[in-house]
């Protein structure tokens, strides 16, 4: 997976994607990251890129033109039109079904705004499309890209180191994660449950579904209406539940 960012503030960027899981990817091959200054692609000698918005109004908005080259040149390095998602509150909201479908692509190119947005001749020229994170306002775009990014590179096969944990956490299927423990045994007088040191794989299997389930009937109920559940499903759900509604 190659992505291309661009942003006003590349060194933002480059400072997250080297850390953690996405910088091993980096180190081993698995994804590439280039960052792009949108102040390059600028024609004004002072590298101006935003300007006071027709109409009046509060703050500057980013310009189309220096937008319209990064993306152009982009185009020409990777021989085709990628997907070019624009981080905005009016896109699709982000869930990990996106997170898989834009895993199967060979490049994703995010385009991080500024300011108070920009020229919607931009984002109808080159935007594929708009992804939110959330109902909420950020100062720019970089901050929702990383968080994109970060998830769908854990999609990307060879990116984790078991391939398992891309499989087995929070929303797989619609249901939130089981809880986990580790060492030591017991700590502060709680223990760790009995039937996650029985050895009895089948039943730890059984327990950890079970908790999935409640976890997800208690804290996200709207997402079992989505989840595929069978017959003991519900029936643990029915018998564990006080007025469930599915």
């Amino acid at each position: 997976m190659d992505y291309y960012v661009l942003t006003l503030f590349p060194k933002m960027i480059e400072a997250c994607i080297s850390t953690s899981i996405t910088g091993r990817a980096i180190n081993n091959g698995y994804i590439s990251m280039t960052s792009v200054n949108i102040r390059d692609y600028s024609t004004d000698r002072h590298k101006h890129v935003d300007d006071y918005p027709y109409g009046g109004g509060a703050g500057m908005v980013m310009q189309a033109e220096p937008i319209y080259r990064a993306c152009e040149d982009i185009k020409m390095r990777t021989k085709k039109k990628p997907r070019i998602i624009y981080m905005t509150p009016q896109g699709r909201v982000f869930d990990q079904s996106i997170a898989k479908e834009l895993a199967g692509e060979e490049e994703l190119v995010f385009l991080c705004g500024h300011y108070e947005g920009i020229d919607e001749r931009a984002i109808e020229l080159e935007v594929t499309d708009c992804l939110s994170i959330g109902d909420y306002v950020l100062t720019g775009g970089e901050l929702a890209a990383l968080v994109v990014i970060d998830a769908v590179s854990r999609m990307v096969p060879g990116v984790l180191s078991n391939e398992e944990s891309g499989i087995s956490e929070s929303f797989e299927n619609n249901l939130l994660e089981y809880p986990q423990y580790t060492r030591p045994e017991e700590f502060m007088g709680m223990k760790v449950p009995e039937i996650l040191l029985s050895g009895h794989h089948a039943n730890i299997e059984k327990w950890r579904r079970q908790q999935s389930l409640l976890r997800t009937a208690e804290s996200r109920p709207d997402l079992l209406k989505k989840a595929d559940l069978d017959k003991k499903d519900m029936d643990y759900l029915k018998n564990n539940i006080k007025n469930l509604q599915l």
